[in-house]
């Protein structure tokens, strides 16, 4: 019987041992997509206890200590004590097995601080105590935990109304060893044109742009400014969350009177919104290309499911699902659109719903050429950046592209504990690999089987996403 989280964890065979330990494990870390908090790591936050680290914004967590009937006090509670919520979450774990959250768990606590005892109501004491001794340490900051996992580059997610205060300190002071942390570009807001926050959103907009914002001609202007000002400071990212693609034709006119609309708070048709979401993605898409910066898709996802929780806790706390949409024909007639006028720059699709993973997949064929994997299945994201989610996603690009160009795993996560879900991905990977060498299906061709392990740990993403 194989033990649990040993050095060969999820590592079935001698080669994928090999590829493991010997190839994918020494490559830096490109952490492309993730929420951490700029002003954690511009200064370089110490934190007061495991439970900040760990619980504090982790909405995976939160969602299985409510499923465990923990009551929600202990969870997103102001008043209950750090011991009180992390002594609910060890009382949770032992319900986790077969769950992504048990595997990452003890990771971490491995990988961070040394602790190879499976967390539990009868060891949660001494891992707390522990632990909180552990962070009182400098090399358990924000950056130091970046800097342990090796971590070279990471890129937050921010607003195009955020005046990057904290980027721009942080790459004037930092050392030269200190990892590199670059601003992606997130213009959700300003898309939403369904949201009662709208018009509210565009004063914000027109304030820190300069731009008199009067029609959405004049919105485009304003983010035309602020895409050249995170351009200036470094971003060559963009990030675009959206239920779906959209494929309603419109006119210029037609945008213009759903954009008033929208600001004098009138309601609008599903068409119009679907319109505007069209027009809006398809500008800034071409912003991006004329920067030749990469652009990202999340679609899929149903947000903000439960309104009484929403109402008390406010988005991103675990109440979002998969989604089931058809948006195949959309999705191809906005590349396709793109590709047409020249403007479909790097391009990188997540779905959430694994049921759309060899749509993707064989999406990505229709509009590549002129570099290579210039279109990219996105890894395993959210609910399936597990070892089932991550394992079809890369058979399905295996079978219906090139696995070998692929840019490899992310965060998206708030945590700084997240890092071994790198390492899970690595794993997994090279377990694959190894099992078909096993199998006979993959010649043990040792140099080119090492050779796409680290390309696809860290050298694809180092060349597609060109930050330095």
């Amino acid at each position: 019987m194989k033990q649990f989280n040993d050095k060969n964890f999820v590592l079935e065979t001698e080669v994928a041992q090999d590829l493991y330990h010997n190839h994918a494990a020494k490559m830096p870390i490109i952490d492309y997509h993730c929420h951490l908090n700029p002003e954690m790591v511009a200064n370089n936050h110490q934190f007061k206890s495991i439970t900040e680290l760990w619980l504090g914004g982790d909405h995976y967590k939160w969602r299985a200590m409510r499923t465990n009937g923990v009551d929600e006090k202990y969870c997103t509670g102001k008043d209950t004590s750090d011991w009180e919520k992390f002594e609910k979450w060890a009382e949770t774990v032992p319900y986790c097995f077969r769950n992504p959250l048990y595997h990452w768990t003890h990771l971490e606590l491995k990988t961070a601080f040394g602790i190879d005892k499976l967390l539990s109501p009868k060891t949660a004491r001494e891992i707390f105590d522990e632990c909180n001794e552990k962070l009182k340490q400098p090399e358990f900051s924000a950056r130091g935990l970046m800097k342990l996992y090796n971590v070279e580059c990471v890129c937050t997610t921010d607003d195009p109304v955020d005046d990057l205060h904290n980027h721009i300190e942080y790459a004037r002071h930092k050392a030269a060893d200190d990892p590199v942390m670059i601003p992606a570009w997130r213009p959700d807001k300003a898309m939403n044109i369904e949201k009662s926050d709208f018009a509210k959103y565009v004063e914000q907009l027109a304030e820190v742009s300069g731009v008199n914002i009067v029609k959405f001609a004049d919105m485009i202007d304003a983010l035309q400014k602020r895409h050249d000002f995170f351009a200036e400071n470094g971003c060559k990212l963009s990030d675009h969350g959206i239920e779906e693609f959209y494929d309603e034709d419109y006119t210029d006119s037609q945008i213009e009177t759903i954009f008033e609309k929208a600001m004098r708070g009138q309601q609008l048709s599903k068409l119009e919104i679907r319109q505007f979401k069209n027009c809006f993605l398809t500008r800034m898409a071409e912003m991006d290309a004329d920067a030749d910066w990469t652009q990202q898709f999340h679609y899929g996802a149903i947000r903000d499911n439960n309104t009484r929780m929403f109402n008390a806790l406010g988005p991103d706390t675990g109440f979002d699902s998969i989604g089931e949409f058809s948006t195949a024909k959309a999705m191809s007639k906005f590349l396709n659109n793109l590709e047409m006028e020249g403007k479909l720059t790097r391009t990188i699709l997540y779905t959430l719903n694994p049921c759309a993973n060899e749509v993707i997949a064989t999406m990505l064929g229709n509009f590549q050429g002129g570099e290579p994997g210039k279109i990219q299945f996105g890894s395993g994201w959210w609910f399936n950046d597990q070892m089932d989610g991550m394992t079809k996603q890369l058979n399905a690009l295996s079978v219906l592209g090139l696995l070998s160009r692929f840019v490899g795993m992310l965060t998206d996560s708030r945590s700084f504990l997240s890092y071994p879900r790198h390492e899970y991905f690595r794993r997994i990977l090279c377990n694959l690999l190894g099992n078909d060498v096993e199998k006979g299906l993959l010649p043990d061709d040792r140099e080119t089987l090492a050779r796409m392990v680290e390309d696809i740990s860290y050298n694809n993403a180092r060349r597609y996403f060109r930050f330095y």
